[in-house]
């Protein structure tokens, strides 16, 4: 991302609707998934520490942060959110099977070959172990945050699974979420992009009013997604884990 877009997220991960959403949503999911605070837990792609909050106020005490922006884990280390280290998801600088829980969210979207960055992730997580990815959805959902984040690609569900399974991870979860704001946010992007705004990031387009509606929609859809499993939705995610290896006689 730009460094403007950093210093944007690092000032409002805390209390903007959607950070705040996802971490309810990831918490759940964590839980659900029998992750615990003695996990091993590596967060990948940490950007300014959204989710090293999240796994802070839970009580992880195993946590690794990865990032290969330094401007991030500048921000990240200015919180006290720990020592974040340098690295790249491609080429994830730690042995086979030195993680329990793996967070990998919105971030393979950034690098050229998503493939070889799950594949990095399947060699770092332990047998059982659970990664819980997010991305993007829907190319036509392209506008100014795909930009400024310097997003390659957004997804489709069914050739996601099939990355995933081809890294060696089996899915056990998947969901589209973010779906009761997709026709707003799909047309709020399309009149951003013929009016040619130009902001640090969509995270600008807020107030206190907005935020606390957004906030409320938002809560609702993450309540009700995994349930309701929309064929749509601005994201998608997946929990998946790494099956034992048998061996062979």
């Amino acid at each position: 991302m730009r460094g403007a877009t950093y210093a944007v997220e690092a000032a409002i991960e805390e209390t903007h609707w959607w950070f705040v959403g996802r971490r309810r949503l990831f918490r759940r999911e964590l839980t659900r998934a029998g992750a615990s605070p003695e996990s091993r837990t590596l967060d990948v792609g940490t950007s300014t520490g959204s989710n090293l909050r999240l796994l802070r106020d839970l009580g992880y005490s195993r946590v690794t942060g990865l990032d290969v922006s330094l401007d991030a884990i500048r921000f990240c280390e200015s919180k006290g959110f720990g020592t974040v280290r340098q690295g790249s998801i491609c080429a994830i600088p730690f042995p086979d099977e030195s993680f329990d829980v793996v967070l990998a969210t919105d971030v393979i979207e950034h690098v050229d070959d998503d493939g070889l960055a799950l594949a990095e992730i399947s060699r770092v997580l332990a047998p059982a172990g659970r990664v819980l990815v997010t991305v993007p959805a829907f190319q036509s959902l392209w506008g100014l945050q795909d930009e400024v984040a310097h997003h390659k690609r957004r997804y489709r569900l069914r050739p996601l699974l099939d990355l995933v399974r081809r890294a060696g991870l089996e899915p056990r979860r998947v969901f589209h979420f973010n779906y009761l704001l997709f026709a707003p946010i799909w047309l709020a992007r399309g009149v951003m992009r013929m009016a040619r705004v130009d902001l640090r990031s969509e995270a600008e387009v807020n107030t206190p009013a907005l935020n606390a509606l957004l906030r409320a929609i938002f809560a609702v859809d993450l309540w009700t997604a995994p349930v309701v499993r929309p064929p749509f939705g601005v994201s998608i995610l997946v929990l998946a884990e790494k099956p034992h290896v048998r061996n062979r006689r």
